[in-house]
């Protein structure tokens, strides 16, 4: 196991549990309690840790942790709304799009006509779940997903692999499945978007798979709220420059705004709400 997917789970547990132990997480990472030891040393550098004795506790810096979907599913419901709403005039009928995991780009899904004769390439659990439905999802358990048929005029095609907290499927089947795929648009959400970091994912799978929908697709449209501006996952995904439209909402600051113009193609903020 490379060090940065131990480090990733040495993050998931304190998420879960707000302290870890050294002698514990040897037991489960199947290491030398001194290896243990040098990756919660370089955490707690970054600040994404604090390294205490025997030991690590949480800090306040966890905008590298991957919240589960309930969760995230809850935060700037109004913003996510409208970034939807604003994403979905890019669509035409008959193109091939990918829709990345996540709660924003679950809301472009929800509200995505069925008369469109598109289809919808997506590694996101809860989005083919409201494609295949017609009607908002909610978390539930394991899901038996695979490429879906046709319905109401969209055809589903599901990258499968392994489940992550946020209901994605990730890892080298869906990284492949997604590099098969010829699209005209990519529509990701993402865990943050930063001037130096680039678009970046608190997954280092996820971020490989989200990669190659990039590199499959004609254009790449990020969907991401104001609270997304400044926040550096673990895994880079792409360079702002990468960026054709970055869709934010009003909550986006008149300094940020000025400098994701300078850094992406295209910056969109959505209207005010009523």
């Amino acid at each position: 196991m490379l060090a940065a997917q131990r480090q990733h789970l040495i993050l998931q547990e304190l998420m879960d549990a707000g302290t870890v132990r050294v002698a514990a997480l040897a037991a489960r990472l199947d290491v030398s309690e001194m290896t243990v030891r040098r990756d919660i040393d370089a955490l707690d550098a970054g600040g994404l840790l604090l390294r205490v004795h025997g030991g690590a506790a949480r800090t306040d810096s966890f905008s590298a942790l991957e919240p589960g979907f309930a969760v995230k599913s809850t935060r700037e419901l109004d913003a996510k709304a409208a970034i939807a709403a604003a994403a979905l005039d890019l669509i035409r009928p008959g193109m091939t799009v990918f829709l990345s995991g996540g709660t924003t780009t679950f809301e472009l899904a929800r509200i995505l006509p069925r008369n469109l004769g598109i289809t919808v390439a997506t590694n996101s659990i809860m989005v083919a779940h409201s494609l295949g439905s017609g009607e908002p999802a909610t978390p539930a358990g394991e899901s038996d997903v695979n490429e879906g048929q046709p319905r109401d005029g969209i055809r589903i095609l599901i990258l499968g692999g392994e489940r992550t907290p946020s209901e994605a499927l990730v890892g080298p089947l869906a990284a492949q499945a997604a590099k098969a795929i010829a699209a005209d648009l990519c529509f990701m959400g993402v865990h943050g978007m930063d001037l130096e970091a680039g678009i970046s994912s608190p997954n280092m799978l996820e971020a490989e798979v989200n990669a190659a929908m990039i590199a499959a697709s004609g254009k790449l449209v990020v969907l991401a709220d104001a609270t997304k501006y400044g926040v550096v996952g673990l895994a880079g995904i792409a360079p702002l420059a990468a960026v054709d439209i970055l869709i934010t909402d009003q909550g986006i600051s008149a300094n940020a705004a000025t400098s994701l113009r300078g850094a992406v193609r295209q910056l969109r903020i959505t209207p005010e709400a009523a």
